[in-house]
C-alpha cells in the first residue's frame, strides 16, 4: 500500500497567528511622541546634556563642588611660616624707624607681656614659646620710637584644630598707634601675602584700647590660606593676634568677622599684659 505524500507545512500545528506589530517599534503611550521624534511643529534637535530624551525626565544639574577643608597640619605650617615669622613684626618695626613720632619723651615702663601656659580662659594651650629665639630679631631691630624692647612670641592650639599666634613685645613705646599700624603693614608685605581686607579699627567695650584688624591671603607650596589678624599698641605693649581654624583658613576673606577677632584680641591682651613689679 502506498504512503500519502509528505506535507509541505513544516509546522504541524499550522501557521502562528498574525502579529500586526511584528518588525515594528511598539507605539508610544498616548500623548507622547515616539523617541527621537520631536512633537509636531517643533524642529528636531538633540536634547541638552542631562536633559534626557523625549518622554524621559531630565537629569538634575550637578551641585556645587564640595568646599575644600585644609588639613590642620597645613594650617599650622602656613601660620608658622607666614605669621610666626614675627608676623611681619620685625619688618614692621623697621618701617616705624622713619622719624615718625620720634619727638617727645618716652613713657614710663609700667607693664610687660608674659607668655601664659593657656589663653582665653584655658581654651588655648601653649605649644611653642619663641620669645628667646625668633624674638631676638625684634629686640635687636633699631627703632628710635621704642626703648628696651623684649619680645613675646608664642603659638597656641585650641579646639577643633584652631591655632592662635601672638607676636609682640613690651618696652617703652613713644608712638603706640604708629607701632600698631606698622605691625599690620609688615604682615601684609610679607613674602607670599596679599592684603584682602584693609585694616579696620575697633574699640572693644571694657578694654580701653583700640584694636586694628585686617585679612591677608597667604600662599606657599601647601596652598593659599585666609589669615585674619588684629594688632594693638599702647605705651608699653604692642602685638598682633591671629586665630585660624580649618574652616576660616578656606573662607572668603570678606566673610571674616573682624569685630569678633578684635574682641578676642582684647581678651588676649588682658591675659598677657601684666603690671611690672
Amino acid at each position: 500500500m502506498s504512503m500519502p505524500p509528505p506535507s509541505h507545512n513544516p509546522q504541524p500545528y499550522g501557521p502562528p497567528p498574525h502579529n500586526p506589530y511584528a518588525g515594528q517599534v511598539p507605539p508610544p503611550p498616548q500623548g507622547f511622541p515616539p523617541q527621537g521624534v520631536a512633537p509636531q511643529g517643533v524642529p528636531p534637535q538633540y536634547p541638552a546634556p542631562g536633559a534626557g530624551s523625549w518622554g524621559q525626565p531630565p537629569m538634575p544639574p550637578p551641585g556645587p563642588p564640595a568646599k575644600r577643608k585644609m588639613p590642620t597640619g597645613a594650617i599650622v605650617a602656613l601660620v608658622v611660616g607666614s605669621l610666626a615669622l614675627l608676623g611681619g613684626l620685625g619688618y614692621g618695626v623697621k618701617l616705624v624707624a622713619d622719624g615718625t613720632g620720634v619727638t617727645g619723651s618716652f613713657p614710663e615702663a609700667t607693664h610687660r607681656l608674659v607668655v601664659p601656659k593657656t589663653l582665653l580662659d584655658g581654651s588655648y594651650t601653649l605649644t611653642k614659646d619663641a620669645s628667646d629665639t625668633e624674638g631676638k630679631e625684634v629686640e635687636d631691630t633699631y627703632d628710635p620710637t621704642v626703648k628696651d624692647a623684649k619680645a613675646a612670641i608664642a603659638q597656641y592650639s585650641g579646639p577643633d584644630g584652631a591655632v592662635l599666634v601672638v607676636s609682640g613685645f613690651h618696652g617703652r613705646i613713644k608712638n603706640p598707634a604708629s607701632t600698631r599700624d606698622s605691625i599690620l603693614r609688615g604682615a601684609a608685605k610679607d613674602k607670599g601675602s596679599t592684603l584682602a581686607v584693609p585694616p579696620k579699627e575697633f574699640t572693644p567695650a571694657g578694654h580701653g584700647v583700640t584694636v586694628s584688624c585686617q585679612v591677608t591671603t597667604n600662599k606657599d607650596a601647601l596652598g593659599t590660606a585666609t589669615l585674619p589678624m588684629c594688632a594693638w599698641g599702647d605705651d608699653n605693649t604692642a602685638s598682633f593676634v591671629a586665630v585660624v581654624t580649618p574652616e576660616s583658613a578656606t573662607a572668603d576673606p570678606k566673610d571674616v568677622d573682624l569685630a569678633e577677632l578684635a574682641e578676642t584680641t582684647a581678651k588676649v591682651r588682658a591675659e598677657m599684659r601684666k603690671p611690672i613689679g
